[in-house]
């Protein structure tokens, strides 16, 4: 974790106290802090719930009797191994959950099954093993008696879905795995687990250089809309998160999966390494999300405001984005 990222931390905790908070915390920072500095800041200013994408023994430990609950990620790399054999999962769950559940403390509630497996550029990659993978650790959590504690999910970038001509309502399931996402969500839904997505305002704007800044923040209270804003319906679209957002539950909708609870597993805005980044925009970006979470606004479609995980990190250019080490800030759509 870098200093300058904690510290951006620490401000947005001491500025923002929503009913409650936490953190992604990546272990593979270029300068991170021990494991119980970090776990007595976080504490310190209010973060009761934590992301790590990987089974780090250092911060699960740090975790234990903390009160922090703790998402844990099975990294993209062991999803085949998973997939291929239950007896992989069980004995994953034994050494990373029930392990650290037992004999440390840790309240882990979710386990993230791979991180962004259908993203255009994995070419395919993973998509044949995620699915096999998350029933082999649903599986592993029902026979260690887990299940009721710690449920499923699945992190996804936003290419999964689109819609063809710009209208949330018209959103849908990349056609390549509409079959796939259908299936996947299903599993989800009927063994209690949940859907995690992950958006970046920034990178659409990042990938055109003529996308209108101002469609990717939210607009401040009184603020005309952006001249991008999308008509659709009666309902006006005022900035890119809320119309991606209602894309993917129009999508969900339109397969009879509007039931599943949606959870905003990475969103941010970098400091660094592109012309579009800088700490005014990031400073902007956070306000705006954090106003809506201490309102309590989500969408159009979901009006209440989802779980939302703000991260510093993004997996395109972790350095320029500062540690994996973010705010979290949860509402209750669903107890966690």
């Amino acid at each position: 974790m870098g200093w300058s990222a904690l510290l951006l931390l620490w401000l947005l905790a001491l500025a923002f106290r929503a009913d409650a908070l936490a953190a992604n915390w990546g272990t593979r920072a270029l300068h991170p802090l021990p494991g119980d500095v970090t776990v007595q800041l976080l504490k310190d200013n209010g973060f009761d719930k934590v992301k790590l994408f990987e089974a780090d023994p250092a911060a699960l430990k740090a975790l234990g009797h903390s009160g922090i609950q703790v998402m844990l990620g099975l990294p993209n790399e062991l999803l085949a191994t998973v997939a291929r054999d239950v007896a992989a999962a069980e004995q994953w769950v034994q050494r990373n959950v029930s392990h650290y559940v037992s004999d440390y403390g840790v309240d882990i509630r979710f386990v993230a099954v791979g991180n962004e497996p259908f993203l255009k550029s994995y070419k395919g990659q993973f998509e044949a093993a995620t699915l096999p993978a998350v029933r082999n650790v649903q599986a592993a959590l029902v026979k260690a008696g887990l299940a009721r504690q710690v449920r499923v999910t699945v992190p996804l970038n936003a290419d999964v879905y689109e819609s063809l001509d710009g209208r949330p309502s018209s959103g849908d399931f990349r056609p390549d795995i509409t079959t796939l996402m259908t299936s996947l969500v299903r599993f989800l839904l009927d063994s209690g687990g949940v859907l995690a997505i992950n958006i970046y305002p920034f990178l659409s704007m990042d990938a055109d250089a003529n996308f209108p800044r101002d469609y990717a923040f939210f607009p401040a209270p009184g603020a005309p809309p952006s001249q991008a804003s999308v008509q659709d319906g009666n309902v006006l679209y005022t900035n890119v998160f809320d119309a991606n957002y209602d894309t993917l539950v129009a999508a969900l909708e339109k397969h009879g999966l509007g039931n599943i609870t949606v959870v905003v597993g990475e969103i941010g805005w970098p400091t660094d390494g592109d012309a579009n980044a800088n700490a005014a925009g990031a400073q902007k970006f956070n306000q705006g999300l954090f106003d809506r979470i201490v309102a309590g606004k989500g969408t159009p479609r979901r009006p209440q405001m989802p779980d939302v995980y703000d991260d510093s990190g993004a997996a395109r250019a972790a350095a320029a984005w500062g540690a994996v080490v973010a705010v979290l800030a949860l509402l209750a759509i669903v107890a966690l």
